[in-house]
């Protein structure tokens, strides 16, 4: 493979990802809009990946199509192409034959059982919910729960392993809805075996698929809820075509995707969800991932990547940030992680410079070359991607249009506002016409709620820089706006490797203060102490405070300087709404579940704890 010099790079080169060529299209309008497209076409794959997979499993027979860890985190357990066919036919034939009409709602953890029915509602032309097991596990009234039941209103109910959420699924109204699952003495109502369901045999499943239209509905995505109740995403089988095809054509050398994929996103997120369809639909075998990057849950992904080489691989901010602190105590996960690699895809925006040049130098360490990292930029009105920056650069970034995708940036003040069109974006929310009409603009945009600005001004092809959320902006009680997006990432360069992540604080107050979760490995590396200890001593309180002043030096204005700053000691709760199945921070839950702690924050004097910039 050879070495990529692109133009505008400098120092070591990178090692060959297959970008295709940036070639754009850039209208400047008179009203300060700015319309950008890709002019390489959008493949014409076939939109039927029911079809599609068929074809895959005929050809790749007994190679591995999903590969898991045993109960215990054991030995992998390896499930073929062809059984994969076997137990979707098995599952569209059993929902083909059910009188109950209506979707098809998963719950459960990334397993073979889980891909499985996902291929087999499709096959039947039965629409599928993927729902988080949060939502059972939360407790309380189970309010987020009841509220996507009641949206979807399913006819079936995979539930795999009831001995998680049993009680849960027990006490919500699932009306005539089929419960399936492999635990059935777990669940205190009548349930289907799933042994059973995968016994069926097929009989009319290849003329279902044929039946199919493009413009069926194959699924229904979750949003995160983040600022209330979810909306269920109602996305076609186009959608998943469009979406697919230009992530494929924007990496290029579409067999290389993909002899291996480890993964640990859950399907039930449209990136997870795609990363799957991806890679069944180019014969890849996906090692799903069991950890997350969480405390606690990330050690088994580091076990899983020492023995897993991938040559693309996604992953979040948080993510990336953990990995970066892993990979410099690890001289033998370094090797193996770099041993193939080619890509380092994110999803959404945010990941750290600071972050990006830690594991750069690690990666000339190894192989010589650098290794892209690049942004894919959506969200679940999308389909997943619709930017990236499939070109060389050290900048982070948004990167440009895919294939197939038009992007308008709207003026916002100095920055843009993100507004997309193009076949992988849904046609609206499940029976919820108002919310529809005001996720569109009057050109029939979608507002994604980003800001953006040109890296390059003079030079669109260079991309995009992010420059937060919208719903991240606030207000102090000065009246000057926070930039919250732009803030929380130069404080992030700033306090790297000693945070893990951090929140922003808070509207209608005198100044901006910040809440902090420190790194184990950075404050192990900076400071030579674990978390408790120095915390215990004051060192992390001193380091903390000693870098705040260093940002206030140069960051004079009341919205960018940080005048209070606390560690949290708890990590962030899911069941308490804190982070989100990607491990994105809910900023206004994690101030509102942590009212004590920002009350202390903003006392005068304030609590015992809080840090002050110091000299």
């Amino acid at each position: 493979m050879g070495v990529a010099t692109e133009a505008g790079t400098t120092g070591v080169p990178y090692r060959d990802a297959g970008f295709m060529p940036v070639d754009l299209e850039v209208e400047r309008r008179s009203d300060g809009c700015i319309l950008m497209r890709s002019k390489v076409p959008l493949p014409e794959e076939d939109w039927n990946f029911p079809r599609v997979f068929s074809a895959v499993a005929a050809r790749q027979g007994d190679a591995t199509a999903i590969a898991r860890r045993a109960p215990g985190q054991g030995d992998w357990e390896h499930y073929s192409y062809a059984r994969m066919k076997r137990a979707g036919d098995a599952i569209a034939q059993w929902l083909l034959d059910l009188p109950q009409q209506g979707p098809v709602m998963l719950m459960g953890a990334n397993t073979f059982a889980m891909a499985a029915f996902m291929n087999g509602a499709m096959a039947a032309g039965r629409p599928y919910a993927p729902v988080s097991l949060h939502y059972a596990m939360l407790g309380g009234d189970l309010g987020r729960l009841r509220h996507v039941i009641g949206k979807v209103k399913p006819a079936v109910v995979l539930l795999e392993d009831a001995g998680l959420v049993g009680a849960a699924m027990a006490s919500v109204d699932l009306g005539d809805a089929l419960v399936v699952t492999a635990t059935p003495e777990a669940l205190p109502r009548a349930s289907v075996k799933l042994s059973d369901v995968l016994a069926t045999e097929p009989m009319a499943v290849e003329a279902a698929i044929e039946a199919l239209r493009p413009d069926s509905v194959a699924q229904y995505m979750m949003t995160s809820g983040s600022t209330g109740l979810s909306k269920l995403v109602a996305l076609t089988f186009e959608n998943l075509a469009a979406s697919n095809a230009a992530g494929s054509i924007a990496i290029g050398e579409h067999g290389d995707m993909a002899d291996r994929v480890l993964n640990w996103m859950p399907w039930n997120h449209v990136a997870g969800g795609s990363a799957l369809r991806a890679a069944l639909a180019s014969g890849a075998a996906f090692f799903v991932d069991d950890g997350k990057p969480m405390p606690g849950l990330f050690e088994l992904s580091l076990r899983n990547l020492k023995e897993i080489p991938v040559r693309r691989f996604l992953n979040v901010p948080a993510g990336y940030a953990m990995l970066a602190d892993a990979l410099e105590a690890d001289e033998e996960l370094q090797r193996v992680f770099f041993s193939e690699l080619k890509l380092m895809l994110y999803g959404g925006a945010g990941l750290s410079q600071a972050v990006q040049d830690r594991i750069q130098a690690l990666a000339v360490r190894q192989t010589g070359h650098r290794i892209m990292i690049t942004s894919a930029y959506g969200a679940t009105e999308t389909t997943a991607g619709v930017t990236a920056a499939y070109f060389y650069t050290e900048r982070v970034g948004l990167g440009v249009p895919l294939a197939g995708t038009v992007l308008k940036l709207a003026p916002y003040g100095d920055r843009y506002e993100v507004r997309v069109k193009g076949p992988s974006v849904m046609g609206g929310y499940l029976d919820d016409p108002e919310k529809t009409r005001a996720a569109f603009d009057d050109e029939g945009f979608y507002r994604m709620g980003d800001l953006a600005s040109l890296i390059d001004p003079m030079n669109p092809a260079a991309g995009l820089a992010f420059e937060g959320r919208i719903a991240e902006e606030f207000k102090l009680a000065t009246g000057a706006w926070v930039q919250g997006g732009a803030l929380r990432e130069t404080l992030l360069a700033a306090l790297s490797p000693l945070v893990a992540d951090l929140v922003l604080c808070d509207d209608d107050r005198p100044y901006v203060a910040a809440m902090f979760w420190p790194s184990a490995e950075g404050v192990q590396s900076i400071l030579g102490a674990p978390i408790a200890e120095a915390l215990a001593t004051g060192a992390l309180g001193a380091e903390i405070g000693r870098r705040l002043a260093d940002h206030n030096r140069s960051h004079h204005g009341a919205s960018t300087r940080i005048e209070r700053a606390v560690v949290l000691t708890s990590p962030p709760d899911p069941n308490a709404h804190e982070i989100s199945d990607k491990a994105s921070i809910n900023r206004r839950s994690v101030m509102d579940n942590r009212a004590e702690t920002l009350a202390g924050l903003y006392a005068d004097p304030p609590a015992a704890g809080v840090i002050l910039p110091s000299a």
